[in-house]
């Protein structure tokens, strides 16, 4: 009875939503994706865009439900994100289910849990919170070897991501970047937040101190300026 319990949870997901459109973000932004967007998060951002997986009701899912959803979307990019998505064991069974599928799976994690137990597959994206967010001492310890682990093996295979207030956040994240020699080993994008830190002054930075970083922004929220959410 024990193990048909564990059966069935295994087999079940808290979900926000589900739903197909232009990957927005990473080294793959502007492709067709699915996203898979988990409820639930552990930590609590100042400029979070998706305080609903949170603050909001979720639906529960079956395994078998989210596939068929997938199913409609055959060997399409999947983005598995949230909230924060490894609050959920299950997870990691959607994962191979969706790896066994031909999907070519990128999951976005908040940095704060140990990236070393996800498939090496799965493309991990993991945010690095600056001081700015409010979350600056959540990351994970091992996190960023784990990273670069993950791209000796793999390359390509984890990217890191810092989204950025202001110059105080710049200032940060590249010394950490030169200090870790992060973008050496891992495609390093800085996104600024909208509304606080225009795309103009976080280019002229970059240029200035001849940061090899990716500049990102948000493709999603400029071919849709008016949703929030379902992009």
């Amino acid at each position: 009875m024990v193990k048909a319990v564990m059966d069935i949870s295994q087999r079940l997901l808290n979900i926000s939503e589900l739903f197909y459109s232009i990957q927005g973000e990473s080294t793959y932004a502007g492709l067709p994706c699915v996203f898979i967007r988990l409820a639930g998060c552990n930590l609590r951002c100042r400029y979070c865009d998706a305080r609903y997986t949170y603050e909001e009701a979720h639906a529960t899912m079956t395994m078998d439900a989210i596939l068929s959803f997938m199913d409609g979307y055959p060997g399409t990019l999947v983005e598995i994100t949230g909230g924060e998505p490894l609050l959920q064991e299950s997870v990691h069974s959607l994962i191979e289910q969706l790896l066994a599928k031909g999907h070519t799976v990128l999951l976005e994690t908040n940095g704060s849990l140990p990236i070393n137990t996800i498939a090496p597959e799965v493309i991990v994206v993991m945010d690095i919170k600056t001081p700015d967010s409010g979350s600056a001492e959540t990351l994970a310890s091992g996190n960023i070897a784990s990273a670069k682990e993950r791209n000796r093996t793999i390359p390509g295979s984890c990217e890191i991501k810092f989204v950025l207030t202001g110059r105080n956040d710049y200032i940060w994240a590249r010394d950490l970047v030169n200090r870790e020699a992060l973008n050496m080993s891992c495609p390093t994008l800085f996104s600024p937040v909208k509304g606080e830190l225009s795309p103009e002054d976080l280019a002229s930075w970059i240029l200035q101190d001849q940061l090899s970083v990716r500049l990102q922004l948000q493709l999603h929220t400029l071919i849709w300026p008016h949703l929030s959410r379902g992009i």
